[in-house]
């Protein structure tokens, strides 16, 4: 495992990799206010050791990567597509497979769209397609519950925490047990390690930064995977059906009960086919 700080833009980015550099790179995007915490230090080392040089990196605003002020970013999603290939130009990588969870992969898919060239496969987890508006919206319950971030000091440590523990909590599946106290070891963690955890709430305000027409899943040429939970109380399951009208590439794989999460049981599923779908290429 090794670390860099990599300069995009007027961003610096926090940057670990995994494993050997001359095994396929896959490129890990993670999803709203998640630092590169968020995809495991586990996962990571159980890919990588299934033959993949496997990267994670800190999302501006998240971790140990450039934060903003609360309130006032001067940078868009099209700006974090960005980092990904300056992420892949400072690893001296000409194309990756990239892995997209939640708004992760929305982020992928502009990778896709804006760097077609900079991506090898894509698969995107617990998402939704860009340019597809009439799908389903959240479940009542998970909307009750993300009605409380009004009340959240996103300053205040234990406001913090406590609030993203039910946020785990509200976007579990129900095929396994959920870990709360996993789930609150790894928040404090990421609140300790963050130049300002709150400052992550800058990516609720952001806006597509496209020069043009705002990208579209329909526009995706590469291979695509979709792993998706039938229970994601977040982005229902038709979000992740959904690619396969879109895109003619896209092969979906349902994971039965879950929720908006990586849950360590569904792992193995996961990690065999991220693998099976980075071999094709």
């Amino acid at each position: 495992m090794s670390d860099v700080t990599v300069r995009s833009g007027d961003a610096e980015i926090a940057v670990e990799t995994f494993g050997d550099a001359n095994d396929p790179p896959v490129l890990l995007v993670m999803g709203v206010m998640a630092s590169m915490l968020w995809w495991p230090e586990e996962f990571c080392k159980t890919l990588a050791a299934r033959g993949r040089f496997v990267i994670r990196y800190d999302n501006r605003d998240t971790g140990r990567s450039t934060a903003w002020p609360m309130g006032a970013p001067t940078y868009s999603f099209a700006d974090m597509a960005d980092d990904a290939v300056s992420i892949l130009d400072a690893l001296d990588i000409p194309a990756a497979h990239v892995v997209g969870m939640s708004m992760g992969g929305m982020i992928a898919q502009r990778i896709a769209v804006r760097h077609p060239e900079r991506l090898l496969t894509l698969t995107v987890i617990s998402s939704s397609p860009l340019g597809i508006s009439d799908l389903p919206s959240p479940t009542e319950s998970y909307l009750k519950h993300a009605e409380s971030g009004e009340a959240v000091d996103w300053s205040n440590r234990s406001d913090v925490v406590d609030f993203i523990v039910r946020e785990c909590r509200a976007l579990a599946g129900t095929a396994h047990p959920h870990d709360a106290a996993a789930a609150r070891d790894l928040i404090e963690r990421d609140f300790d390690r963050a130049r300002s955890f709150a400052s992550a709430t800058n990516h609720f305000l952001l806006a597509g930064g496209e020069d043009g027409p705002e990208p579209r899943a329909a526009d995706i040429r590469s291979a695509v995977l979709v792993i998706h939970g039938t229970n994601d109380p977040l982005f229902p399951l038709a979000h992740g059906e959904a690619f396969a009208d879109a895109l003619p590439t896209a092969r979906l794989l349902p994971i039965e009960g879950g929720g908006h999460e990586l849950h360590k049981n569904d792992w193995p599923v996961i990690i065999d086919a991220v693998v099976a779908h980075t071999a094709a290429q």
